[in-house]
């Protein structure tokens, strides 16, 4: 029997990382927890902490599905990092923020960046703790390759580059889960980094970039692509100074540096445009919805209809601001209500609540037009049915939940690949001892 890759979760939210790489009561989230996933992964840690509530509800959740043995409630930046036990691999969902850098002090080759940014926080724990994570498994909002405006891609390379200075190479693809059958279009980044020396690492090192890319890498054995006509990928070599890539990378420019699949390794980037190959089934919306299980306050009130549907719809309009300025006011309009033959639209924080708005999901059924139940938003990102049901967590804090969410499916995919890659190079390695 393989032993298990010991997993710490940070930015662990409601647990999305944890359910995708050891399931839900040894069930899987592709089959809706039905089917058994048999998972190597062991979560032997975990930390969740949201600054801005008074109430941890999104820890409160995770404690009661999981426990509160291993799991810290606290700034992760006021964490002991020597209480962190050693680990296989690192995991956590980061926010896109601004991560540009200055030098600590004067001729130091410190760096500092912007307090609360947590970026920082896994790198402070990857530079102090004793036994780095031979790998690291994150997740972001798509436009970190494209951040800052003004410097297209900056924040992408400062991450890039450090993780290069701790001994990293990094693979990583933007995945839209509906284009794999998931039940959501949902367009997130995905980063996996391997450390100098591990299995992982060692097979990139003796594949063709392209090859790794399109073929053998862990992103293209969980997710297959195509990269159409491209025969290479674009190449370059970041700057060895992170400050002076803070500053100058892709200065004043409105071109994308990277594409949404690349790798970096020993400091050199290859990155390439690629395309989803997938003839597999699809959840629809309709596949996911309740019939006949919604209470009555989901339902969307006759006098209200008219504020939704306008909200939703196209507009061009004279608007004044607070100071009374006039200015035109248009954009364009949102399907109404959502289709029930198509993937979902993405999830966003502000989905609950019953105030008319533009964002929400709405969809028709046979009693009339109705929000989403949070179960169904639950279903949506593949978590369990009232994974997030506890008493005095609101259905608005469930729906904001599901918007900071991942795809659980996502995560188990790229999971299983990562296990199979870490223990088939094991084999492989016991073999060649064997037969020495």
């Amino acid at each position: 029997m393989n032993k298990k890759i010991k997993v710490i979760e940070l930015f662990a939210g409601v647990g999305g990382f944890r359910l995708g790489l050891e399931g839900w009561k040894g069930k899987s989230a592709s089959s809706f927890y039905k089917e058994d996933l048999n998972s190597s992964f062991e979560v032997i840690w975990s930390n969740q902490w949201e600054p801005s509530t008074r109430v941890q509800h999104a820890s409160i959740v995770y404690e009661n599905r999981w426990g509160g043995d291993k799991h810290i409630n606290m700034d992760i930046n006021e964490v002991d990092i020597n209480d962190i036990p050693n680990h296989d691999i690192l995991v956590g969902g980061f926010p896109c923020q601004d991560y540009s850098v200055a030098t600590l002090l004067k001729n130091s080759k410190g760096l500092i960046g912007k307090k609360g940014i947590l970026w920082w926080s896994i790198h402070k724990i990857l530079s102090e703790i004793k036994q780095k994570p031979n790998y690291l498994f994150l997740e972001n909002v798509d436009r970190l390759l494209i951040s800052p405006s003004g410097q297209r891609g900056r924040d992408f390379a400062i991450i890039l580059q450090s993780l290069n200075e701790l001994g990293y190479a990094v693979e990583w693809r933007v995945i839209n889960a509906a284009d794999y059958g998931m039940p959501q279009r949902r367009r997130r980044i995905f980063i996996l980094a391997y450390l100098k020396g591990s299995e992982i690492y060692n097979s990139l090192l003796e594949t063709e970039v392209k090859d790794w890319l399109t073929d053998e890498g862990t992103l293209a054995n969980a997710f297959p692509i195509t990269s159409k006509f491209v025969i290479f990928p674009n190449s370059f070599n970041l700057c060895d100074d992170i400050v002076d890539i803070s500053e100058n990378f892709n200065k004043n420019s409105n071109s994308n540096i990277f594409e949404n699949t690349g790798v970096m390794i020993n400091g050199v980037v290859s990155t390439i445009k690629t395309f989803p190959y997938y003839f597999g089934n699809y959840i629809l919306l309709k596949d996911l919805v309740q019939n006949g299980e919604v209470t009555q306050e989901f339902y969307i009130q006759e006098k209200d209809l008219e504020k939704w549907v306008y909200l939703k719809g196209a507009k061009k309009e004279k608007r004044k601001n607070s100071d009374g300025f006039e200015y035109n006011y248009s954009e364009g309009g949102m399907i109404f209500p959502d289709p029930l033959d198509k993937p979902s639209r993405t999830i966003i924080t502000a989905e609950g609540g019953t105030s008319p708005s533009r964002f929400k999901h709405v969809i028709q059924t046979n009693k009339g037009f109705r929000r989403l139940s949070p179960i169904e938003l639950e279903r949506l990102n593949m978590f369990p049915d009232n994974h997030t049901h506890l008493e005095n967590i609101s259905d608005t804090k469930r729906a904001f939940f599901m918007g900071n969410a991942l795809v659980v499916g996502i995560i188990e995919r790229i999971g299983i690949e990562l296990k199979n890659k870490i223990y088939d190079y094991d084999r492989t390695r016991k073999t060649e001892l064997v037969e020495y």
